[in-house]
């Protein structure tokens, strides 16, 4: 999508870790393969294995320790797009649920009011279809499953997200995230940066 000597931006596929898989070391992952290409490479964020879409990498130390701070000062946009189980009764929320990350078993974040840490998400609905809608989120924070996490908890998890109460949409087997969009500085230029990767959750897809 992007390359230059300090960033690149590109679409990561559904399936693939950004690093190594603690679980499965030896399986592909998107920085080991990019390196291939572009090395030195630092990981700036991260996206779930399951979730496709844009995700930046710094191409220098410098490039790095600046996008980092953008990122911690919560000074770049992420905007996702979720195919939802049910009809929400609003166009727009704003979910402001504590979450506590690995709270239960099955190592999920968990919403709680105690002990979680603060946690924002953005809601707008796109388009509704008969037993499922198209949404909008924005993570104004950067809580581990922040956005799974907060749909399950309005009653509408996304479809094919097993773990938080999603069930699949045959023929499709994956997750209905994809990070649509990611709004940064460049970290030399101070350029505002606007990167798009498209995906449509049509009935090919789910």
């Amino acid at each position: 999508m992007w390359s230059d000597d300090q960033i690149l931006v590109v679409n990561k596929p559904a399936g693939l870790p950004t690093l190594v898989d603690g679980y499965h070391p030896e399986a592909p992952n998107l920085a080991a393969i990019l390196r291939r290409s572009y090395d030195p490479l630092w990981v700036v964020h991260r996206l779930d294995k399951e979730t496709s879409g844009v995700i930046v990498f710094a191409r220098s130390a410098a490039a790095h320790r600046a996008l980092n701070l953008q990122f911690e000062h919560r000074e770049t946009e992420k905007i996702y797009h979720a195919l939802v189980h049910g009809l929400p009764d609003w166009e727009t929320r704003q979910v402001l649920l504590p979450l506590r990350p690995d709270g239960d078993r099955r190592h999920r974040t968990v919403i709680d009011p105690e002990g979680g840490k603060s946690a924002q998400t953005d809601l707008c609905v796109l388009e509704r279809y008969p037993d499922c809608a198209l949404i909008q989120a924005i993570p104004r924070t950067g809580r581990t499953h922040q956005i799974r996490a907060h749909l399950a908890a309005l009653g509408h998890p996304i479809v094919g997200d097993k773990l938080y109460g999603g069930k699949e949409i045959p023929p499709s087997r994956r997750i209905a995230l994809h990070a649509f969009s990611l709004k940064i500085s460049h970290p030399v230029s101070a350029e505002e940066m606007r990167f798009e990767a498209p995906f449509s959750f049509d009935s090919q897809e789910y």
